[in-house]
């Protein structure tokens, strides 16, 4: 599986999620907006429209016209033993746009962390803190 997590910023401020309680993965802890790559075929910087797609899906923001940069990948294993590769990117939020929860089973709310509050944050994973530190440079 390909996962993209994308750390939005604006004024010095990291927009983060707290998952859903139904989520399998990291129930109610902090995260980037993200989820799994899908594509019905053929599409051109997959990795960039997917971050796009899951920032609008999960968090009502488009990011049409906004750069989405690469930040740093990893691979990992979930505890069902399925194979991930995660690929992080940041973006800078748009200042017209606010973010709201759009799915709720998936993201419970969102929060807004600078670097050293997500870092104090007992509910902040240390993958998470590890690509939030890559992405804020």
């Amino acid at each position: 599986m390909v996962n993209v997590e994308v750390f939005l910023e604006r004024d010095g401020q990291w927009l983060l999620i707290r998952r859903g309680e139904q989520e399998a993965h990291a129930p109610g802890q902090l995260a980037g907006v993200g989820g799994k790559v899908e594509s019905d075929g053929t599409v051109e910087e997959v990795l960039e429209q997917t971050a796009r797609r899951e920032v609008r899906e999960e968090v009502g923001i488009d990011l049409s016209g906004v750069p989405v940069t690469y930040v740093t990948s990893s691979f990992f294993v979930t505890d069902d033993g399925d194979p991930v590769i995660n690929v992080v990117f940041r973006a800078p939020l748009p200042a017209d746009q606010e973010p709201v929860a759009v799915s709720p089973g998936e993201v419970a709310s969102v929060v807004w962390r600078t670097l050293a509050e997500a870092e104090a944050d007992p509910g902040c994973p240390p993958w998470i803190l590890q690509s939030l530190r890559l992405a804020n440079g």
